[in-house]
């Protein structure tokens, strides 16, 4: 400080030569005179006027009033187009380097920035920008794999060049492989601790690869409500590293609440089910072990039910504790009303069966809970019909339905004429669109009056006859398909036993049985490629053909029979020409089902054999063979099928057409 000090002094010394006095300074100056500005008729020093400013011209556009603001056009200038030639677009390709021998390589591309656009650019600027969002990209996926080291670069040469073209260049450095090291569950009790770590299938010296992560956590969150623990919570993972020996500390925090067991169904919202019909339906007791699972089946079949616009289950704490220290948790079911009636239609065609439309109107929850009435009317050029039907589902037991129906039919065959009323009602258990059981069956019963013109053989002539039938309607089904309406992998089986009492005018008491027995089943050749099988054998055992109302006998022939032939059509004829029916029956079917998109072609080869005498054979059986076409809805497949019979006979025809809705079988 000192030092600069002195240095100070010295300089202010040595300046002071070279510096001027006050009074010199002033003196050197120049005058500074104010002189006023003159107005006008100001004189100067000589005695001149002086020009003012009122002595200049004024600029007329400065004098000029101001026109009125009101005058002025508020709108803005028209847009001036301008036409811009459009700069040539810049391509290039791009080249990947290192990251086909880790796997990422398709993932990559799937997602790439550069490869998005049909590797084309407007200009150098934007293929840097996507080539950087690539780096990350490649980077991202690197982790996602476990290579955490990983580094992804990219060079972009310029233009012009030989090619007129650019190559964008990534090259990615994966590095070492991270793997699990120790994996360790924490913050909760030792039992949902080990469930969670059942669930949690990852193991040490695995790649510690993001999907396998997530996945093995997601998997807790639904084994451990699976077991009781309805309110678990998963936290989040912490992955220590180690870049010495490339490993990872794994450790998941979970709170898996407490272990619950179900208690009672209470609802919310609309009161279209109430908390007993609910107890019907669910699977599960008050008690039990709580189980998501049973939770999930008790939201699909409120759903199959078609009442409801919405719902939601979630289990509610009490903070009652059981004998065992587990808490009962009840069941909150939220219900949102749907629409109750619906209209339904449908159309179809086959040669012999004429046209067919259908029209039917349900209120599906007329009498709660879940008893639908429908009535539907059938009009065709062979067949009319008019009939109703009341189903409560769900009737005591779930999935059991009670059936009651009634119904006038007009019908006009060749093989017979008839006017029938029929009453039934039925108990039974059947498949649904949502549930597809693999057990079905049913128990029935049937009062049928109908009035009927069947051949006689011994006099050649057909005389009108009434008869009185009382039938139990029995059948089983056994079914694992993949679908009801189309299926393409598995079998099913079913079999039908209706024993019959009948009483014909003029006539006795004559008692027989009914029998059926069908399987199919479906095997696919690739994903678009179905071979599908089927056969029926029926029989009528206790009567003769003749004592036994044209109507309940066995008949072969149509779109889901024998497709070749007319409704009916193939059997025993009279001598007119007209089929008569026998007392059993044998078919054979089978289609080569290729979809492509919505659309498909169906060749198919059809046999079937109807005959006089009780035992099913095969001698004498019969062909048809033709070609279809499907379109595919959400709800099954629009069927048209074309085919001619093999051998064709006398007044057969040479083309059958079949159009309806669903695969043949």
């Amino acid at each position: 400080m000192s030092i600069a000090l002195a240095s100070t002094a010295h300089a202010q010394n040595t300046s002071d030569d070279r510096l001027l006095s006050d009074p010199a300074f002033e003196q050197s100056l120049p005058s500074l005179v104010f002189v006023p500005t003159p107005g006008p008729g100001s004189l100067s020093s000589n005695g001149d006027a002086i020009a003012g400013p009122a002595d200049f011209p004024a600029d007329p556009a400065l004098t000029t009033p101001l026109a009125p603001i009101a005058t002025f056009d508020a709108e803005p200038p028209p847009e001036i187009d301008v036409a811009s030639e459009k700069m040539p677009e810049i391509r290039y390709t791009l080249v990947v380097k290192g990251l086909e021998p880790v796997g990422l390589d398709d993932s990559f591309r799937d997602l790439s920035a550069l490869l998005k656009d049909g590797r084309r650019a407007a200009n150098a600027a934007q293929v840097s920008a996507r080539a950087d969002e690539d780096v990350q990209l490649a980077e991202r996926l690197m982790r996602s794999e476990g290579y955490y080291d990983g580094i992804a670069t990219v060079a972009v040469d310029t233009l012009p060049n030989a090619t007129n073209s650019l190559t964008v260049e990534l090259s990615a450095t994966p590095g070492a492989r991270y793997r699990l090291g120790k994996i360790a569950i924490t913050g909760a009790a030792p039992e949902p601790t080990a469930l969670a770590r059942k669930a949690l299938t990852l193991e040490t010296g695995d790649p510690i690869v993001a999907a396998d992560v997530q996945s093995a956590e997601a998997a807790i969150s639904l084994r451990l409500p699976e077991a009781g623990y309805p309110f678990v919570e998963v936290g989040q993972r912490d992955i220590l590293l180690d870049d010495r020996d490339h490993h990872g500390d794994y450790t998941l925090p979970i709170n898996s609440g407490p272990k619950s067991r179900f208690g009672v169904i209470r609802t919310e919202g609309d009161p279209v089910f109430t908390p007993e019909h609910l107890t019907v339906i669910s699977r599960f007791d008050k008690g039990e072990l709580y189980d998501s699972r049973q939770v999930d089946d008790l939201r699909q079949a409120l759903i199959a039910t078609s009442l409801l616009a919405t719902n939601a289950i979630e289990p509610v704490r009490t903070g009652q504790m059981a004998a065992d220290g587990t808490e009962v948790v009840d069941v909150l079911v939220r219900q949102t009303k749907g629409p109750a009636r619906q209209l339904a239609a449908s159309a179809g065609y086959g040669t012999g069966e004429g046209i067919k439309l259908t029209g039917s109107w349900t209120h599906r929850n007329l009498f709660p809970p879940e008893g639908a009435l429908t009535v539907e009317a059938v009009a065709g050029t062979l067949q009319q019909s008019l009939g109703t039907t009341f189903r409560r589902s769900n009737a005591g037991q779930r999935d059991r339905s009670f059936a009651l129906g009634a119904s006038v039919a007009r019908q006009d065959f060749d093989a017979y004429n008839a006017q029938t009323i029929t009453l039934s009602g039925s108990l039974s258990r059947q498949s649904t669109p949502i549930f597809q059981k693999r057990w079905t069956w049913s128990v029935g019963g049937e009062l049928v009056a109908t009035r009927e013109t069947p051949f006689e053989a011994a006099t050649l002539v057909r005389d009108r006859n009434t008869y009185f039938i009382a039938a139990i309607p029995l059948q089983l089904g056994y079914d694992r398909s993949n679908s009801q309406l189309d299926p393409t992998k598995g079998f099913r089986l079913s079999g039908r036993l209706s024993p019959e009492a009948q009483k014909r005018s003029g006539g006795g008491f004559d008692g027989y049985a009914r029998l059926l027995f069908e399987g199919s089943a479906y095997y696919p050749i690739s994903d678009a490629l179905t071979l599908a099988g089927r056969a029926r054998v029926g029989s009528i055992v206790g009567a003769a053909r003749d004592d036994i109302a044209p109507s309940r006998r066995l008949y072969a022939g149509g779109g889901g029979s024998v497709r070749g032939f007319g409704y009916q059509q193939l059997g025993p004829k009279d001598i007119d020409d007209k089929p008569i029916g026998g007392r059993s029956l044998t078919e054979f079917a089978l289609e080569a089902r290729y979809r492509f998109g919505d659309y498909g072609i169906v060749p198919f080869f059809d046999a079937g054999r109807v005959g006089e005498a009780s035992t099913p054979s095969i001698k004498n059986i019969r062909y048809g063979a033709g070609i279809g076409v499907r379109y595919y809805t959400n709800f099954g497949p629009f069927r048209i099928d074309v085919a001619t019979p093999i051998n064709r006979q006398p007044g057969e025809s040479k083309i059958a057409l079949y159009i309806s809705i669903g695969q043949a079988f």
